[in-house]
């Protein structure tokens, strides 16, 4: 019977490890990161952004790149208990302010522009541009800043990372949780594979297939 099944099982084995060490995708189930990436997205997580690792593990095998400024990462919070997905705001040495949602890097502050909301988005937010040292993303604001719009300075310590939501005032992120360790970072997110609507009976979203962010 084990060698009926020996290919299957192989197959089901190697693509295991795959989704482990090399790829996968991660299904993002809050607006954390809106209107960047929305609820029902499918992302693509290069696992290899950073690190070759052991199958299975946080064990680095080789160190292949830090995450920069602007890098969206998926990492295991030991701190949430869950993983979560942000954007890098300030890496290693970096001191870093927010006052009223608007940020300053090493004393210097962000450019904000703002932009015209998309059709389905909300009437009550604003969404404005931010210029993250030449990366250029969007992020949403509530009319009303919550208690996370203001903090720092701060100044990151060497092997963690300072992650935000682009949905500035719905995020659990580094102002909740702390800066990151580099080793629960896992991967790096720039595309999703397909979206699913989950207030249209989880159809298809056909604009968002196979998109970069």
């Amino acid at each position: 019977m084990l060698k009926d099944y020996g290919s299957f099982l192989l197959f089901i084995s190697l693509m295991l490890v795959f989704r482990s060490a090399v790829a996968d995708w991660n299904t993002v189930p809050t607006g954390s990161m809106l209107p960047t990436i929305v609820e029902g997205d499918r992302i693509l997580v290069n696992k290899m952004a950073y690190d070759i690792r052991v199958p299975f593990t946080h064990i680095a095998l080789v160190k292949l790149a830090d995450p920069v400024r602007g890098d969206i990462v998926v990492f295991d919070s030991k701190k949430a208990d869950k993983k979560l997905i942000k954007r890098v705001i300030a890496v290693p040495g970096d001191t870093v302010m927010m006052q009223d949602n608007r940020l300053y890097l090493n004393g210097k502050p962000l450019v904000y522009t703002s932009q015209a909301l998309s059709a389905s988005s909300p009437a009550n937010v604003t969404e404005w541009q931010e210029e993250l040292l030449g990366i250029v993303h969007s992020i949403r604001l509530n009319p009303q800043p919550s208690q996370l719009a203001n903090f720092g300075p701060v100044t990151v310590p060497d092997n963690h990372y300072l992650v935000l939501g682009d949905n500035r005032d719905n995020s659990a992120d580094s102002r909740v949780i702390g800066f990151v360790p580099r080793d629960e970072i896992v991967g790096r997110s720039s595309s999703l594979v397909f979206s699913l609507d989950y207030d249209n009976y989880y159809l298809p979203r056909p604009e968002r297939l196979m998109q970069d962010f």
